[in-house]
Parts: structure tokens; sequence; C-alpha cells
């Protein structure tokens, strides 16, 4: 294996087994705790170090790097459909349902990302960390709305099986390859966007919804979106430290800050005393 090669198979591998750690503390420890935890800055990390050692220069690194957090809105409103959809979906079978939540869920993250695509040309002049900074704090606000009212946010009770397990790190594996190797044709902005194409969310919403039913994703969807905080935050961190920090450093440090200032105030956030309504 060259090195060009090796430089974008060893993150997306390592991407794949995160993904799959992700849905398993999901499934443990709830939708609360495992939604912050499934949310950690984790594929995002090989997917920087694969975005650095195919940039031309530093700014081809931050263009990659500044437009995931806006990336993650449009992610956001896909998780945010999982909560509010599925009561307002035809009453069907499991499998029915289920079917119809991942084609609406897809419409919605379709939408936005075509939507987001066509802003991002139009606002070429702008400085993407600030694109970045405004994709931040709508997520906190997206964040901060759906996990403001009681969702039953229970345990896994029954076992996934392997092949599903393997389903999740493939997907997340595959868009990280692909989100690289974008990056390495010189295209920086659609890299940073196909980063954080929602494999990893899409995997486990489907996967925890038929081996847990239906409350488990509903309820991990809210945390995974405010947690989500801190994967923004890395990004942001990591296009000002790593040119300046190298990428070892510079990741390092990225992912300290983005922990402490996202991950931590999340899980605080989510640990506070939320009314139950009385017909729960």
């Amino acid at each position: 294996m060259d090195v060009a090669s090796s430089s974008i198979l060893l993150p997306a591998t390592f991407a794949g087994a995160v993904a799959i750690g992700a849905t398993v503390a999901i499934e443990r420890f709830g939708g609360r705790l495992g939604g912050v935890l499934g949310s950690l800055p984790t594929t995002i990390v090989p997917a920087s170090f694969g975005f650095w050692a195919h940039s031309a220069n530093p700014t081809d690194y931050q263009q990659a790097i500044a437009v995931v957090p806006a990336a993650m809105l449009v992610n956001a409103l896909f998780l945010w459909s999982w909560q509010l959809l599925p009561s307002r979906l035809p009453r069907a079978t499991m499998g029915r349902s289920l079917a119809m939540m991942v084609v609406a869920s897809l419409a919605v993250w379709g939408t936005g990302a075509a939507a987001l695509y066509v802003l991002m040309q139009r606002l070429d002049t702008v400085s993407p960390l600030w694109i970045g900074v405004t994709g931040l704090l709508a997520i906190v606000v997206v964040g901060l709305l759906a996990t403001a009212r009681h969702v039953p946010a229970p345990r896994g009770k029954r076992r996934v099986g392997v092949a599903a397990l393997l389903s999740r790190g493939v997907l997340a594996a595959i868009a990280i390859y692909g989100a690289i190797t974008l990056s390495s044709l010189g295209s920086p902005m659609l890299a940073g966007m196909a980063s954080v194409f929602p494999a990893i969310f899409l995997t486990a919403m489907v996967s925890l919804w038929v081996a847990q039913g239906a409350a488990v994703p509903l309820g991990a969807a809210g945390p995974l979106i405010l947690g989500s905080t801190a994967v923004c935050l890395y990004a942001l961190l990591s296009a000002v430290l790593v040119p300046s920090m190298g990428v070892g450093m510079g990741s390092l440090a990225a992912w300290i800050g983005a922990v402490g200032l996202g991950s931590v105030p999340a899980a605080a956030w989510l640990r506070r005393p939320i009314p139950v309504p009385a017909d729960t």
C-alpha cells in the first residue's frame, strides 16, 4: 500500500471502528449519556488527518474543515426529524414505518445539503471560519430545542447482531473514504460536507430501531444533536490550531478543547431535572 492510499484507507478504517463504538454506547448507557458519547469528535479526527495530508496549503485545509459545522447543521435537522416525524407518519407495521422514516429523514438531509451547497457557492467570498461559527451557533439552538422537553431515552434491552454492527462501521468508513478522496481531488468544500454525511447517524437510528424498538433512537436524537457541537468545535479549533501547531499537537489540542467546551456542557445540560408530562 502506497502512502497516498494509506492516508485514505487508515482514517476510513478507524472511522468505521469508531462508528460501531458510538452506537453501542447509546445502547449501553441510554440515549442521553450515550448520545453525548456517541457524538464525541471521533470520525472527524481521522478525516482531518486525511484533509491535511491532501491539502496543498493551510487555506485548503481550513476550507475543508471549517465547512463541517454548517454541514453538521444539516445533520442536526436530519436527527431532529427522527424525533419529530415518527408520530406524524401514517400508521403502519414496524417495517413500513421504519422505511418511511428512512426516506423522510434522507429527504430532509438531501434538501438541506443541496440548499447548503447553493448557499456556500453564493458565499464564496465569506471566510469559511465565519460560516462555521454560524453553523455551530445554529446547532446549539437546535440542540437546546430538541432537548428542552422530556423525551424518554431508555437503554437498549436486546443484543445487536454482528452484521448490524459491521454495517455501521462499513457505511461510516465509506463516508470518510469518500470525503478524503474528494479532498485529494481538490474539492475541499464537498469534502467537508461528505465527511459528515449521516452514515453513522442513519445506521445508528435504523439498527437501534430494529434491535431495540423506536424509543431508543427517538430518545437519542436530541442528545446526539447537542453533543455534535463538540464535532463543530473540533473543526473550528482544528482549522486554527493545526496550521500553527502541526497535525499531531493541533488535533490533540482541538479535541481536548472541543470535549471541554462542547461535550461536558452538553452532558451537564442533559443531566438537569426535566419535568415529566403527566400523561407519559
